[in-house]
């Protein structure tokens, strides 16, 4: 992306479909071609992480999926109040509001990997002695499923990338990577433990959902309870359309409910206050 792009200074509301994006627009041949370049660039980034996992060892790969597996809900916790710090401290820049998310949320990532497994392997210096059999079903096993952990941040953290909307085949809407979508698994895995494993409650007296805005299930009956609506890709596909444009918006409009759930709130960020459970 390059740094040519000024924000919007109108008072009035950016029209997204009428303005005339400062992005290069590809033809439409190309985005053809590269309509499923990033399933095979994910399927890389899987075989790579498999590859070097299960290299390793049995006993080093199940300690690398647990640091990998702890390490990613780190992140996903703590990458939106670190972007807001970032922001408020370091940068505030058009461009820089656009790029903190994603220096927060791989940073996170990959410190807290690292740091996991150098207390893991100083934890647990010895190896256990295991069949042969057990040995390599324990090693490729804990590989791909930290291949599969892995390439769920990494197409988690597409959605908060400063780039266009749609990109290399890559789409909210898609189930990205021939299908498995490892973003939608992730993003559903971490919203599932905020409910269960980790669950706790909101100064305001709910519980603390990771994108867990609710809404009524009937408007015309509040007995009937709320429901909660998952907008993550599409609040940030909003955003990233956004800033394709080059604009700014203090709230994107989003066919979900506003978030009502903890976190500190920025208004660049269409779902702020949902990054952490």
């Amino acid at each position: 992306m390059n740094g040519n792009i000024a924000p919007n200074t109108s008072s009035e509301s950016p029209d997204l479909g009428s303005r005339q994006s400062p992005v290069t627009q590809l033809p439409e041949s190309q985005f053809r071609n590269g309509a499923r370049m990033i399933d095979f660039i994910l399927l890389g980034i899987c075989a790579v992480v498999v590859w070097l996992v299960a290299s390793d060892g049995a006993w080093n790969a199940a300690i690398t999926f647990v640091s990998t597996l702890i390490g990613g809900l780190i992140a996903m916790n703590y990458f939106e109040p670190l972007a807001n710090f970032l922001q408020t401290t370091v940068a505030s820049s058009f461009e820089w509001q656009h790029r903190v998310d994603i220096i927060a949320l791989l940073g996170l990532f990959a410190f807290s990997i690292f740091a996991l497994k150098t207390l893991g392997e100083a934890l647990l210096p010895t190896y256990a002695e295991l069949h042969g059999y057990v040995y390599d079903a324990a090693r490729w096993g804990c590989a791909g499923l930290t291949g599969l952990v892995v390439t769920g941040v990494v197409c988690t953290s597409l959605h908060v990338a400063p780039l266009p909307r749609e990109f290399l085949g890559f789409t909210p809407e898609r189930a990205n990577m021939i299908g498995l979508a490892p973003d939608r698994m992730w993003l559903g895995f971490v919203q599932y433990a905020s409910e269960k494993s980790l669950a706790r409650v909101a100064p305001d007296g709910r519980k603390a959902i990771f994108d867990g805005a609710t809404a009524p299930i009937n408007p015309a009956d509040p007995n009937k309870g709320q429901q909660v609506w998952a907008s993550f890709p599409i609040k940030y596909a909003t955003r990233r359309q956004q800033y394709a444009a080059g604009a700014i918006a203090a709230a994107p409009t989003s066919a979900a409910p506003p978030p009502t759930s903890g976190g500190a709130s920025r208004n660049t960020n269409p779902n702020a206050g949902t990054g952490g459970f």
